[in-house]
């Protein structure tokens, strides 16, 4: 049996000796190709974006106050209430307003009725100055024609009496003319008052939503003057149908923005997204942080969205559209020049390219390539010129 086995194993190193013997070259295993992702230029709508977040005001909010202190005599809304512009909220009660309108009344009756005296003291005063005049030129034309026939005196007289009712004209238009100036004045006192009267009917400065409401029936409301900062509201009025978010914009796209563009409002809490127009901007960079107000108007028309609900918006800063492009790891970065590993009849060719507009997602080629070209994609350390490659 052991010479057995020694025999079958002479045999195979035999065999395998001749084999190595008789072939003319070593035999080896072929060189597989590397299996690599690739992605073809393709042309597509670029744009940058950025997400900002802010929170939803009203496009106007005011505390309707009183022009002019008085009591609550009734009030026309409540919380939550919705009201059009020029609505009532609420009238106010001043007995001593009452008084004064009756005050002033009278006193323009009483100015009419000094203007009427004055105007008959005119008249009067007219008619006897013609008479006296009249007077005066007859003794003159007689003492003209026969000299000596009228005494001196008589002709004074008459002289004297002419210029005294001259003067007493004067005089009466000066009465006509204070009794009018007077009766301006009560007027204008008479307007005054009827105008603060109609301030005691509030009324709304616009169409909005009572958010507050401070006063009741019977409160002493004072006037709301700049010097009295204790005086109590009627109620808060906000304009819910149209909001603002205000926008902190980095000093770094500052520049980018611009009036009139549209962007998508998203509001987390509702899982819904609403068009807004960018409406408006500071101008300014605050120094405190480095950001520039801008301000983005929403329609609101059904009140659905809500004061003081957080909203995210994305600004579209910079647009460039049918850009020849290719994702983001398609291009090396690893040195100084972007370039990329494009694959034509299985072999990489390294080229540099010019870039351009970048997204989250895709990078804008402006030289080196053409459109169609393929490119490695993904890993791309390892990477040589010529280096045959497996394309999927």
């Amino acid at each position: 049996m052991k010479i057995a086995l020694f025999m079958m194993g002479a045999a195979i190193l035999a065999s395998c000796a001749r084999t190595e013997a008789g072939s003319e070259r070593p035999v080896t295993a072929p060189l597989a190709s590397t299996l690599v992702p690739v992605a073809k230029a393709t042309r597509a709508d670029l744009s940058n974006t950025l997400t900002l977040t802010a929170e939803f005001e009203p496009f106007q909010q005011v505390d309707v106050m009183a022009k002019v202190s008085g009591y609550v005599r009734s009030i026309k809304v409540d919380l939550g209430d919705r009201v059009g512009e020029g609505q009532l909220l609420a009238t106010l009660e001043i007995p001593e307003m009452e008084d004064d309108i009756s005050r002033s009344a009278a006193a323009v009756d009483q100015a009419d009725a000094e203007i009427a005296t004055a105007t008959d003291e005119l008249k009067r005063a007219e008619t006897a100055h013609e008479l006296a005049h009249l007077s005066y030129s007859r003794i003159a034309d007689v003492l003209k024609r026969e000299p000596g026939l009228v005494p001196q005196q008589e002709v004074d007289e008459a002289h004297s009496r002419d210029l005294v009712s001259e003067a007493q004209i004067a005089t009466a238009k000066s009465n006509l003319n204070t009794a009018q100036q007077k009766a301006r004045v009560s007027r204008a006192e008479q307007t005054r008052i009827q105008t603060l009267h109609k301030y005691t009917t509030i009324a709304a400065p616009f169409e909005g939503v009572v958010t507050k409401r401070y006063a009741n029936i019977g409160s002493m409301i004072q006037a709301g003057t700049a010097s009295q900062t204790q005086a109590m509201p009627i109620v808060q009025l906000s304009q819910n149908n149209l909001l603002r978010l205000i926008l902190p914009v980095p000093e770094s796209f500052a520049a980018r923005v611009r009036v009139g563009e549209s962007v998508n409002v998203h509001v987390p809490s509702m899982n819904q997204t609403f068009p807004g127009r960018v409406a408006r901007f500071a101008n300014r960079i605050q120094q405190s942080t480095r950001t520039m107000d801008t301000e983005v108007d929403v329609p609101n028309p059904g009140l659905l969205l809500v004061p003081g609900m957080y909203a995210e918006v994305r600004l579209q800063l910079e647009q460039h559209r049918d850009a020849l492009s290719l994702p983001l790891d398609a291009v090396d970065r690893s040195t100084s020049q972007a370039r990329v590993y494009a694959v034509t009849a299985g072999v990489i060719h390294i080229k540099p390219v010019t870039l351009g507009l970048e997204t989250d997602q895709r990078v804008e080629i402006r030289s080196g390539l053409e459109e169609g070209d393929v490119v490695v994609t993904g890993r791309l350390a390892g990477l040589r010129e010529g280096q045959a490659v497996e394309v999927h």
